[in-house]
């Protein structure tokens, strides 16, 4: 039998799992056991009465800091080789390259802060990967746990239907994603493009590599400068019979 793909998460709040992990994909995949999920109470690892995990910072200033004693512990009892990462505003973007990297692995840990961080010496001892999900503050780390593991999980061999889908997606080629119609051909006098009626398959892949690139150029200026520099001298896409 394969061995599932694993996700350990280390967090505060271990009952908001598996929430929408739960359905859909991912949730059929779990039932599934192409992979698993343990969450994790990082108070577990508290060593006094109140269970504490958190104390001022040193230096003053607004909030609490997870203490490194406690996360240290907490990253011990699940340590086996796998990429363990911090989800915190300040790491680098989550991509889609970084997440067939995890998905092609036995799994991660990821560990959840709260309040205003965790301290950095825990973040180099134990060698944390920090990744941010956008430019945003959430109240904690666990929604862009919950993302990341959704993008790694619906690549792993036998939770897509079609092969080909994640081949075929926003970021996969280095662009966004083309348009996507379906029946009626016509709706509120908006009719799906005729190319895609004609049943010529190089025209309409064509089609759908233009609109990619159209659409990255507009909105996604960084990914068109990055897909540009990338394909420096390669062939422009163009729909057959044009010049």
């Amino acid at each position: 039998m394969t061995t599932p793909w694993r996700a350990s998460v280390l967090t505060l709040f271990p009952d908001a799992f598996p929430g929408p992990l739960g359905q859909s994909l991912a949730g059929r995949a779990l039932e599934r056991r192409i992979w698993s999920l343990q969450a994790h109470d990082i108070r577990a690892h508290a060593t006094d009465r109140h269970r504490s995990v958190d104390d001022t910072p040193f230096g003053g200033g607004a909030g609490m800091v997870m203490r490194p004693d406690v996360l240290d512990a907490a990253l011990q009892a699940v340590a086996d080789g796998r990429p363990a990462i911090y989800l915190t505003p300040r790491g680098a973007p989550l991509t889609q390259v970084r997440v067939r990297d995890l998905a092609e692995g036995a799994g991660v840990v990821l560990l959840c802060g709260r309040y205003e961080g965790v301290d950095q010496r825990v973040i180099e001892a134990r060698g944390l990967e920090e990744i941010n999900i956008g430019d945003y503050v959430l109240s904690g780390g666990e929604l862009p746990a919950m993302v990341l593991l959704d993008a790694c999980v619906r690549l792993l061999p036998g939770v897509m239907g079609a092969a080909e889908s994640a081949d075929e997606e926003s970021f996969s080629a280095g662009l966004l994603e083309y348009p996507h119609y379906t029946r009626p051909a016509e709706w509120q006098g908006r009719r799906v493009p005729d190319v895609l009626l004609s049943g010529h398959h190089a025209a309409i892949a064509a089609w759908r590599r233009q609109e990619s690139e159209r659409i990255t150029r507009e909105r996604r200026p960084d990914l068109w400068a990055a897909y540009r520099s990338a394909h420096a001298g390669g062939p422009v896409a163009t729909m057959p019979g044009a010049p």
